[in-house]
């Protein structure tokens, strides 16, 4: 692999990375999520999956139906949907601006801003990377500078606020801080990177944002927390820059952790994926994929292979005892759809040459959102490849991911936020 240079192109090649701070695993969400809702990353329990919605088997000539779009500011960070309404969180001039929008029409309802300086040395976007949480009447926000802010999701009035990045002696990283946040409990938990200060991961109070435990001396990473429930016992799995950490959410306490990751020019951008009581995670830049067995106060690597799914940030989903990914790198130019058993450790079946894309699974399909703005309707199926449908929806580079709400699928590009009819 090269040496990281910015001075040299890597601007482009890091780019991509971004939508990991946008990115899996099912009994995530402490909160009741209701059929077409999508409060958080990856929907109601963090795994790329909705359970309960019916898509259509096919789309018209021009591809779905725009229900309505409306411009954005930059960043890549998608949206959360519940109920009647969306959270926007992207930056307009020097502000980070969190804005709450009607789900039918995309009109705006409220705004909140946050002040921000950040320039990016590598990416081409400045604009925050974590999708927003939309927990009860409650919004929380994670800036690409580190500002965590929880808002009232009524009228986008300020509860409380923290500058993490300033508090806990944190850098900025590649791309600043791109690692959505979850709500687990009474908590908030942020994957925050302040090494220095043992505070690699902090949980914050959801009523009043104080400080409650911080644990490890670990840089962040571009994948975001994800919970489970394992043996009757809550845990909480954190992707840090060099590790996968397993902790108690209650109270901090590390149950185990494993080496994950690589120094260097690399990064761990996709979200872990959990099948049962066994842990998926991958990453590119020659880490590979590990599959363990999340024990009482273990993980025990079960293998490793850089062959089966080495995927640059998007997360694998699971379903059927198989797991559907990407294999490869948006910025080589090479990347496909595979679709592996991970108990077998064999690729089932692949479509070669596909491009680099982000998945999302329900009523038995796959809706593939391409960067280069194609959507792809897939049978989610451990047979073969099966390709129900395709249009371009975009036609710039789509990094954000998409949201499915409601028969609806909400996604954006560098400069237009649309709202997609794909329900039965």
């Amino acid at each position: 692999m090269a040496a990281f240079d910015p001075r040299k192109g890597a601007r482009v090649r890091w780019t991509l990375i971004l939508i990991a701070a946008c990115l899996t695993v099912r009994g995530l969400w402490t909160t009741t999520a209701h059929a077409g809702d999508w409060p958080q990353i990856l929907g109601p329990h963090r795994d790329g999956r909705a359970e309960h919605e019916s898509l259509a088997d096919a789309w018209p000539a021009g591809g779905p139906k725009v229900v309505w779009e409306r411009p954005v500011g930059r960043g890549y960070a998608g949206v959360a949907v519940v109920g009647e309404r969306g959270v926007l969180f992207h930056r307009v001039e020097s502000e980070e601006v969190v804005e709450a929008f009607a789900a039918k029409t995309g009109k705006s309802s409220w705004k909140y801003a946050i002040p921000t300086s950040y320039v990016s040395g590598i990416s081409p976007d400045d604009g925050p990377r974590c999708v927003p949480i939309i927990h009860g009447d409650r919004v929380i926000v994670f800036g690409v500078q580190g500002n965590l802010a929880c808002l009232r999701l009524a009228d986008g009035n300020k509860l409380w606020a923290r500058d993490t990045h300033a508090e806990f002696r944190v850098g900025e990283g590649y791309f600043g801080a791109g690692s959505s946040p979850i709500v687990e409990g009474d908590k908030v938990i942020v994957n925050v990177g302040g090494k220095k200060t043992g505070a690699g991961i902090v949980a914050f109070a959801l009523d009043t944002g104080k400080p409650v435990w911080n644990v490890t001396h670990e840089d962040a990473s571009y994948s975001s927390p994800i919970a489970v429930t394992v043996n009757g016992v809550r845990n909480v799995i954190v992707e840090t820059r060099l590790k996968t950490v397993v902790l108690n959410p209650d109270t901090g306490a590390i149950r185990s952790e494993l080496e994950f990751g690589m120094r260097g020019p690399t990064v761990n951008g996709a979200n872990p994926t959990v099948m049962g009581d066994r842990l998926f995670m991958t990453a590119s830049y020659g880490i590979g994929a590990v599959f363990a067995k999340i024990g009482s106060a273990s993980l025990e690597k079960l293998w490793e292979s850089n062959d089966l799914i080495s995927s640059q940030y998007a997360t694998c989903i699971a379903d059927g005892g198989v797991l559907y990914g990407i294999h490869g790198r948006d910025d080589q130019g090479q990347a496909s759809l595979r679709c592996i058993d991970p108990d077998k450790q064999k690729v089932v079946w692949e479509k070669d040459d596909f491009g680099y894309a982000t998945l999302l699974w329900t009523d038995g399909k796959l809706i593939v959102q391409k960067t280069d703005g194609t959507f792809v309707l897939v049978k989610a199926t451990p047979t073969q490849y099966t390709e129900l449908a395709s249009a371009q929806v975009f036609n710039a580079k789509t990094f954000a991911l998409p949201a499915l709400a409601a028969g609806r699928v909400y996604a954006r590009d560098d400069h237009t936020l649309k709202c997609l009819d794909v329900g039965r």
